[in-house]
């Protein structure tokens, strides 16, 4: 059998269930039982009934999983794969701003640590962070973290003046306006879609921003345009999948390199062969303390409850 069919045989067995980012290598897809956005994943992982879920995408993604499922196990491919975003707000210091202003609502997006999460108020992904932050009554301040391309972008939407951390994802920043408007002038007519994630001389360009699954929801409804796709690129295998007569072009990267896109390193650290072998062996395990579990369970289980 091939490792397509290892996987899963083996998943039949051992009642397991595979969630992955839309950032993932293409085979891993394909054997996966469900594909999505933060959001969307957070929602399998809250509702599943299975005994073992895999979670290939990144460390947050899995530690998010195992505090809404204690007592299953959770596993990761590769344990290194981490996030610049979430490592750009570190804990210690983040406790830090929330208290010097006891008086704000602490509203963190999903690309966080444990510790973040267990932080805040309120969880929100890209998908929701418009909703979440207009939940919040308008005379009340907000901090939101870590993502300060997201955040001014919600308060562009929102008219909230918020607080923001000063972190980024670096594959959202890596994305050159230049070579953006040299490749719209090849391909005129085309459409630009673009994550909240980047940087707001891209986001202005743009004929539409949204989440990973907007985008794709976008390009649904105009599935006979061409698109310049301003996210990581792996988001292109689902989305010709989801509309194969689309013409899909990746925004170009600062950079130089081989796909003239922008990648995440650590979402492309999961392989298929990693992939079996974790849950051959049901190793490694993410795991988070009960008492930073028991805090970050509540503002992920607010954000679901808004997201119905």
């Amino acid at each position: 059998m091939d490792l397509h069919q290892k996987i899963t045989e083996l998943k039949k067995q051992k009642n397991a269930v595979i969630l992955a980012h839309y950032y993932q290598v293409p085979e891993i897809q394909e054997v996966a039982d469900y594909v999505g956005d933060s959001l969307g994943l957070s929602q399998k992982a809250a509702e599943t009934d299975a005994e073992i879920i895999v979670f290939a995408g990144v460390h947050f993604m899995a530690e998010t999983a195992k505090i809404l499922n204690p007592n299953k196990k959770v596993l990761l491919p590769d344990l290194m794969a981490g996030c610049s975003l979430a490592d750009s707000c570190p804990p210690d210091v983040f406790q830090k701003l929330v208290e010097a202003h006891p008086d704000h609502v602490v509203i963190t997006y999903v690309n966080c640590s444990a510790e973040v999460k267990a932080l805040s108020d309120i969880i929100c992904t890209s998908s929701n962070a418009e909703k979440i932050v207009n939940s919040v009554p308008k005379d009340v301040p907000i901090i939101f973290a870590p993502d300060k391309n997201l955040g001014k972008y919600i308060q562009k939407k929102t008219g909230r003046k918020m607080l923001l951390w000063d972190g980024a994802c670096i594959v959202h920043e890596v994305f050159s306006i230049d070579k953006l408007l040299k490749l719209y002038k090849e391909h005129p007519g085309s459409k630009i879609i673009a994550h909240p994630e980047s940087e707001s001389h891209i986001l202005e360009t743009a004929n539409y921003i949204g989440s990973t699954a907007g985008m794709i929801d976008y390009v649904k409804k105009h599935p006979s345009e061409k698109f310049i796709v301003a996210t990581e690129a792996g988001i292109l295998h689902k989305m010709q999948q989801e509309v194969p007569q689309a013409v899909l072009i990746p925004a170009p990267a600062e950079e130089d390199n081989t796909c003239a896109c922008s990648e995440c390193a650590f979402m492309k650290m999961n392989t298929l062969q990693k992939l079996y072998n974790c849950l051959l062996n049901e190793n490694p395990q993410i795991e988070v303390s009960e008492e930073i579990r028991k805090k970050a369970f509540l503002p992920i289980e607010r954000m679901l409850e808004l997201s119905k």
